[in-house]
């Protein structure tokens, strides 16, 4: 018997229960997060891709899967396909009016994705909170958050390899009298502080509390601040980062800011 992939796993939540937005908010983030093998008509150009269409009297769809070999058990024959994060699919796709048609007759988790929640999800990936300064007055243990935001926030950080040493979730006071909580990083890449946002921004969506408030700060290891935040905080520990190889060219869609173009 096939092990159901996490993909398998968040679609079988959703579909056992039509009416939690909880559990489809849960697959649509493991979609953004998922690598996805999406079909070509032909190969892949430096920038550009051209991907196989398949077209209902409803929309038109792209074919994605979330392995290989079930992309290679629909075709039944050797087919070009591009490898690209959910993210980076859905931003390619928006305004185009294409749908996703995701594992196809091949798995469980099978489900025509309409071109309106393509165009959502694009819209929620890439939107980014607001930036404010205010000086931290007084951290306490994180207190009231629910379960499903910190097991979100794992799962967003454990991906983070590399970005920065270490996070830390704390309640804070601001000098303006504000009450609210904060994931704080410390040694963060300077050029991934947005990326980091944004993940927690995700994290927030996702779990159904967008309107909920975590602040996201960024600290350096000798900043007085981070003492703190190590004291009372709920630590992540980010994964470190993978051992450099041999250069090898960027595929299209691999940076998120550059969603590959379609042709």
């Amino acid at each position: 018997m096939t092990t159901p992939t996490p993909l398998d796993l968040a679609h079988e939540a959703m579909e056992a229960a039509p009416g939690d937005a909880a559990a489809r908010l849960r697959f649509y983030e493991r979609l953004a997060d998922a690598e996805l093998f999406l079909l070509l008509e032909k190969e892949a150009g430096d920038d550009s891709i051209a991907p196989e269409i398949f077209d209902t009297s409803d929309a038109r769809f792209v074919l994605v899967f979330d392995t290989e070999a079930r992309l290679s058990h629909f075709v039944n024959r050797i087919a070009p396909y591009a490898a690209l994060s959910g993210r980076a699919i859905a931003a390619m796709l928006s305004g185009q009016n294409i749908g996703l048609a995701v594992n196809p007759e091949v798995a469980p988790s099978a489900i025509l994705i309409p071109p309106q929640a393509v165009g959502w999800l694009a819209d929620t990936l890439t939107h980014a909170p607001d930036q404010v300064e205010a000086r931290i007055t007084g951290m306490t243990a994180p207190a009231g958050l629910p379960e499903s935001l910190i097991t979100a926030l794992d799962a967003k950080l454990s991906t983070a390899a590399g970005l920065a040493d270490w996070a830390g979730l704390v309640g804070v006071t601001y000098d303006n009298g504000a009450r609210s909580h904060l994931l704080g990083f410390v040694n963060a890449v300077p050029a991934a502080r947005a990326a980091l946002a944004g993940a927690v921004n995700e994290a927030l969506t996702f779990s159904g509390l967008e309107a909920a408030a975590l602040d996201v700060g960024f600290f350096s290891a000798d900043d007085p601040v981070t003492t703190r935040l190590g004291r009372a905080g709920l630590r992540f520990d980010l994964p470190e980062p993978a051992q450099p190889a041999d250069y090898v060219p960027a595929p299209p869609g691999s940076d998120p800011a550059k969603p590959p173009k379609l042709r």
